[in-house]
């Protein structure tokens, strides 16, 4: 399933307005506040699709029926990048368990890439919901090869992909490359890829927008 959650009128325009716009983004803080209620905002979208209980709670007054969350997700993201898009989601599910992956394109010298995955340090997924972040699907291919790695280590029971930007070809590459029941939850999605795998129109760089140019490439 495919969630684009810019199809309704709603705030998210807004904000993807400003995280797109090439003099906008030049205020990192602004940018970063920004990923992060596209994460909110993704958060909340996605506890309306998670399993709640009845739990009796015993207030100044009386006794309280209240639903509540049967079990808290598991909360993924991909380093560096997808930092402030997890701590939006992290504000609603301020009690769940962290894994955090870094993958990165390691690019050649004659253009290409590969997917280096270096770090992986998780909690128990094995039939966990997970919510894995990642600014821009653009490819697909770190997200598919982080996948991969996790389910080496435990199932997921569902996994939630919250991206701000989606292209079109990296969401059909994910879909078609991995059998884990899945949902993609996009504040957009732009339809073209260039041949170095950057989105059109995108927004750029997102890790170097958050946190400043890296040096190696």
């Amino acid at each position: 399933m495919i969630i684009n959650l810019s199809e309704t009128n709603s705030l998210v325009g807004e904000w993807l307005s400003e995280i797109r716009n090439i003099e906008v983004q030049q205020d990192r803080m602004r940018f970063r506040r920004n990923m992060e209620r596209l994460g909110e905002v993704a958060a909340y979208e996605i506890s309306k699709t998670l399993d709640y209980e009845e739990k009796e709670i015993t207030t100044p007054m009386g006794i309280a029926n209240c639903r509540v969350l049967k079990s808290q997700p598991v909360l993924a993201t991909i380093l560096r990048a997808g930092l402030a898009l997890h701590q939006g989601l992290l504000h609603y599910f301020d009690k769940a368990d962290h894994a955090f992956i870094s993958a990165y394109r390691k690019h050649n010298h004659d253009g290409s890439f590969d997917i280096s995955l270096e770090y992986v340090s998780t909690p128990s997924i094995d039939g966990q919901v997970l919510i894995l972040s990642d600014p821009m699907l653009a490819t697909g291919s770190s997200l598919v090869k982080t996948i991969e790695h996790l389910e080496e280590i435990g199932k997921p029971s569902h996994i939630h992909l919250v991206v701000a930007i989606a292209c079109t070809v990296g969401i059909e590459y994910v879909l078609r490359n991995t059998k884990a029941n899945l949902t993609i939850w996009a504040g957009d999605i732009d339809d073209e890829l260039t041949a170095k795998g950057y989105i059109v129109p995108g927004l750029g760089d997102a890790g170097d927008l958050a946190f400043g140019n890296k040096l190696q490439q």
